[in-house]
């Protein structure tokens, strides 16, 4: 799909053919001067038209998509300023009283007791303004950087619902997008909507090939309504930001995201496009289900989709009259999620429980794809490799992810903020990872984030606000589920066999420590993995094999030739000294018992119980491993090693023979009396021939 970059320098282009953009036919397009759009918005066009409106104007400087333009914008409502001052008083209007409060409180001293009263009267406030601000209250409940910790939570609850608008009007819009009155496309379609949300409403249909399907059709002036409301509101952050200080967020740019996501939202072509890039990605995973586009009877305004027929997860009495198993669907929404926020980077970031339906059949089906987002490759594996530092209690590695992640600027001061992400995280550390609560780490994380000079990034606050939200519809269903007790198999799967090199490090950092090699963490990741649905045990050595004889594994080598020569020694000097024990009773000789460290038993046992997870792992197959052998003993990498081996057994075996023979006691000789001389330790050499 072609987007135009518009700019004040540029000419504007735009589309003039109705080939509908989602079958990937190319259009005519028609490049004209910023100046003429200027003037056919101050003057109107020189044919006998009507003068267009904001949300055709909308269209056409993004071309094939609806598409956030600043520039147009504001080129659009310059010319309007009784319009912008008379929505401007409007809002002032209904704010000035809140405002006027929340000083109050401040000067009385009663901010604290007062700040949930507050928010609430907040959040309806916003409510009542429309689409953009019920739009811009959910975003800012995922934004800890700029709201206090009470007005986050009260701005989870804001409700996307609005009155439904008349029959009329979306029979208008589905004429002018599809070309035909509703009943003639529709075989059936319900009189009334069945839900209404701020951007649409919906019906309920059947085409006349039988499928009953999802109608949803656009509320009528909404991109002149939002786009007022985006522009004025833009201009106040503008304007807030140069004149305060303590603000410190780029709040033009959030408003920028957040004009993105919604004229995204606006645009019904991109949801489809959306959804069938879900189901792509994600359609394959096992009780999964994401509905068809039915793009003959979709527009830009018009959406018609596959009806799911379901209840909502949080329904328990539906669900339970159903035979579903609810805990498992929220399992799997879980293990979708993490699919989606740290395999692929493209994710639902509205999994409010209208959005996720549990089917008849025992499938979790999504709905709504309108606000998606995307993290980029280097923000995954930041997001992984922070979980590393955290596992190992690193606080300054993970101060620094946050710089790598864009929440802080190099220039920071890291100094006071380490101390502080360890108050946050000890003690749900101290915890294991079943117990740990997702919401309440996140809320003692966004006290820290309001604190100190923290920019969230808007991927972040709506990965914060998708996982939120599936950890309480999960603890509705099932009060002890913990999110992050079930993404920790998966977590570990990638640490074990994603082949990035920045994973590789992490996976290093993890098991390695001052030089030691940390085998009760291999266990516990390989223990993980294994409960991991996709994990494959026969790939993981693959691909560890080929890690280990890269140039990369030059270290992990040096690690397993230094632990071998360590175990193999040990079971070594065991054998040598049973042996001697048994050679010492048919002399009459007490022979020193073998000393064994207790870290070398321990590595000893922690090979042992290796073993025995790779055993019962399922599609761990023995035989394929011994099969290997062969191919790897002819290895130059393996041969050095084991060069190295024997000579670390060597140098052992010397050091044991001078300790055993050279350095000793004199042999024991038993008296008259039956006692033990008492001898001193004398070095005894051979004598000389």
């Amino acid at each position: 799909m072609d987007v135009k970059t518009v700019s004040p320098a540029t000419p504007l282009s735009y589309s003039n053919s109705g080939t509908h953009p989602a079958l990937g036919n190319l259009q005519e397009v028609k490049t004209v001067p910023l100046q003429a759009v200027q003037l056919e918005l101050e003057s109107g066009p020189a044919t006998p038209e009507p003068l267009k409106s904001a949300r055709d104007i909308a269209y056409e400087l993004a071309g094939d998509a609806l598409r956030y333009d600043p520039v147009a914008i504001a080129a659009l409502y310059r010319n309007r300023p009784l319009q912008v001052w008379g929505r401007l008083s409007s809002v002032v209007w209904t704010f000035f009283s809140f405002a006027f409060s929340v000083w109050l409180d401040g000067k009385t001293g009663n901010t604290a007791t007062n700040q949930k009263r507050r928010a609430a009267r907040l959040r309806e406030i916003l409510s009542q303004l429309g689409p953009a601000f019920i739009k811009i209250g959910q975003a800012l409940s995922t934004r800890p950087d700029l709201v206090p910790p009470a007005y986050l939570e009260e701005l989870t609850t804001l409700q996307d619902q609005l009155p439904a608008f008349p029959n009329e009007v979306a029979y208008q819009f589905i004429q002018e997008e599809l070309g035909a009155h509703p009943k003639e496309i529709y075989a059936e379609i319900t009189p009334d909507p069945i839900a209404a949300a701020s951007l649409g409403q919906v019906y309920k249909g059947k085409l006349k090939t039988g499928e009953t399907v999802a109608i949803k059709v656009q509320r009528p002036g909404l991109a002149e309504n939002i786009g007022l409301d985006i522009y004025i509101l833009r201009r106040v952050a503008i304007w807030a930001q140069n004149n305060f200080k303590i603000i410190r967020s780029d709040l033009a740019g959030i408003m920028d995201e957040l004009g993105e996501r919604i004229y995204e939202e606006m645009d019904y072509t991109h949801e489809g496009q959306n959804a069938e890039r879900f189901a792509q990605l994600y359609g394959h995973i096992k009780d999964i289900y994401v509905p068809s586009i039915y793009w003959e009877y979709t527009g830009r305004r018009v959406l018609t989709m596959e009806w799911i027929t379901g209840v909502k997860l949080t329904n328990l009495e539906a669900v339970k009259a159903q035979g579903i198993d609810a805990p498992y669907l929220i399992e799997v929404g879980v293990q979708c999620s993490l699919r989606q926020l740290l395999e692929h980077g493209f994710f639902h970031a509205d999994p409010h429980p209208g959005n996720l339906l549990a089917t008849p059949d025992g499938q979790l089906a999504y709905l709504d794809f309108g606000m998606m987002s995307e993290v980029k490759p280097y923000q995954r594996y930041g997001l992984l490799e922070a979980v590393v530092h955290l596992v190992n209690r690193d606080f300054e590695g993970l101060a620094k992810d946050y710089v790598k992640l864009e929440f802080l600027t190099p220039d920071t001061d890291l100094t006071p903020i380490i101390p502080a992400l360890a108050g946050v995280f000890n003690n749900a550390l101290g915890a294991s990872v079943a117990e740990l609560n997702f919401k309440s780490i996140t809320d003692e994380l966004s006290a820290v984030m309001y604190e100190y000079p923290f920019r969230v990034p808007a991927y972040y606050a709506l990965i914060i606000r998708s996982l939120v939200t599936l950890e309480g519809i999960a603890i509705n269903v099932d009060p002890e589920f913990k999110v992050l007790s079930k993404a920790y198999p998966y977590v570990a799967k990638r640490l074990l066999s994603d082949p990035a090199p920045e994973l590789r490090a992490s996976l290093q950092d993890l098991l390695f420590k001052q030089g030691e090699f940390r085998w009760n963490r291999l266990e516990n990741l390989l223990n993980n993995a294994r409960e991991s649905d996709d994990y494959d045990v026969s790939q993981i050595l693959n691909q560890a094999l080929e890690y280990l004889f890269s140039e990369r594994g030059d270290f992990i080598r040096d690690r397993i030739v230094l632990e071998l020569v360590k175990s193999l020694d040990a079971l070594s000097s065991n054998a040598f000294a049973n042996a001697k024990a048994v050679v010492g009773e048919w002399f009459g000789v007490k022979a020193n018992q073998p000393v064994v460290s207790q870290t070398e038993k321990n590595n000893l046992e922690h090979i042992k119980r290796i073993w025995d997870i790779l055993q019962s792992t399922p599609g761990f197959d023995g035989t394929k491993v011994l099969q290997l052998l062969p191919q790897l003993l002819v290895k130059p990498e393996v041969q050095n090693m084991g060069q190295k081996v024997v000579g670390g057994l060597a140098q052992r075996a010397v050091a044991r023979l001078i300790r055993e023979f050279l350095v000793s006691q004199e042999p024991a000789v038993i008296s008259g009396n039956g006692s033990y001389p008492k001898t001193s330790p004398q070095l005894s050499l051979p004598a000389a021939k």
